[in-house]
């Protein structure tokens, strides 16, 4: 069974700075990164997050706010339940390059607002401005409840990693990624209880940020009930959608705008539309290989073809047979 390695406990405490616990540097998150997220590209080499930096520990509000926006590499730990406020604004809140966020056991959980990757919205910024956000892991966490998105990913923001979360009841997307971003990888996650989950490119007229962008993949989530997009992709090529296990769900994936997408090794059960090209605006493309489809109504849609992933990364998929009994043990929060 192809996992990723065992959450590690808090290392012993070196200093105590104030409110910052200081631990040895390491970080928590496992490593390394894989699938786009692990790419050489943008001048920095795969995912590390906070790694090299100091670790601490959040238990409230006010200390959560004030790590993620930091400027330099720190390693954040989530212990119980973080609420995040909203106010008079939508809930989301920047978080700031290399940095890993990580929760402690199976109960550390992000409540009420949303995590928001990168710089605020420019549509006349047509390339990776040299302060994009980047180098960014989100792990083992349940994130429920934003009065917005769970996480939004925006503005050329590059090489972040999500892996190994429980996402749910969010008021717009789950994870949303667009406006230019790349090198992502979204791996390892649980979707339940949210009706627009994966949004990638947010619309039609963006070709000018989006176009030779967007390089995602999606491996080894666990889309249980969650409703639509997952995911919906404009633009982006090459898009990585494998031995991921959907069940009951409106629809799967929808490439549109001449998205490219590899449907691979991935298991629809009661799926209406596992895979669609023609959705709405331009039509998409899409290649599949060794899906397994049960109870579905439509077959998988497919057309032209598409840049291979591995390209940019080497890869092992498990056999899509493997998908129900693979991704739902090693899915979520608490798992290894």
């Amino acid at each position: 069974m192809r996992t990723t390695p065992a959450l590690k406990r808090a290392l012993p405490v070196l200093a105590v700075l104030g409110a910052t616990v200081v631990t040895p540097a390491p970080a928590l998150a496992a490593g390394p990164a894989d699938g786009f997220a692990s790419v050489n590209a943008l001048g920095q080499n795969g995912t590390t997050g906070g790694a090299g930096g100091a670790t601490v520990t959040a238990t409230t509000t006010a200390q959560f706010l004030d790590y993620i926006a930091r400027p330099e590499p720190l390693t954040v730990q989530v212990r119980g339940t973080i609420t995040l406020p909203t106010g008079t604004t939508d809930g989301m809140h920047p978080v700031a390059s290399d940095k890993t966020i990580i929760g402690l056991g199976s109960d550390a959980r992000l409540s009420g607002g949303g995590l928001n990757i990168g710089l605020p919205v420019d549509d006349d910024v047509t390339a990776p401005p040299a302060n994009a956000v980047h180098n960014i892991i989100i792990r083992n966490l349940s994130i429920t409840g934003a009065t917005d998105d769970l996480i939004n990913v925006q503005m050329f923001s590059h090489h972040i990693w999500i892996d190994h979360n429980d996402f749910s009841n969010g008021d717009d997307g789950a994870v949303d990624i667009k406006r230019g971003s790349d090198f992502v990888t979204v791996s390892w996650n649980r979707f339940h209880d949210h009706d627009k989950t994966l949004l990638l490119g947010h619309d039609d007229d963006n070709a000018a940020q989006d176009v030779g962008r967007l390089r995602v993949t999606y491996h080894h989530n666990y889309f249980d009930g969650s409703d639509q997009r997952n995911p919906r992709v404009r633009f982006g090529e090459s898009v990585h959608v494998y031995n991921n296990y959907y069940r009951d769900n409106s629809y799967g994936v929808a490439s549109a705008m001449n998205a490219g997408v590899v449907l691979e090794g991935n298991y629809f059960h009661s799926v209406n539309n596992p895979g669609r090209v023609d959705f709405s605006g331009d039509l998409g493309r899409m290649v599949q290989r060794d899906n397994i489809l049960v109870d579905c109504n439509h077959a998988i849609e497919t057309r032209g073809t598409v840049v291979e992933p591995r390209t940019y990364y080497p890869y092992t998929p498990h056999r899509a047979a493997e998908v129900p009994t693979v991704v739902p043990a090693g899915a979520g929060v608490g798992k290894t």
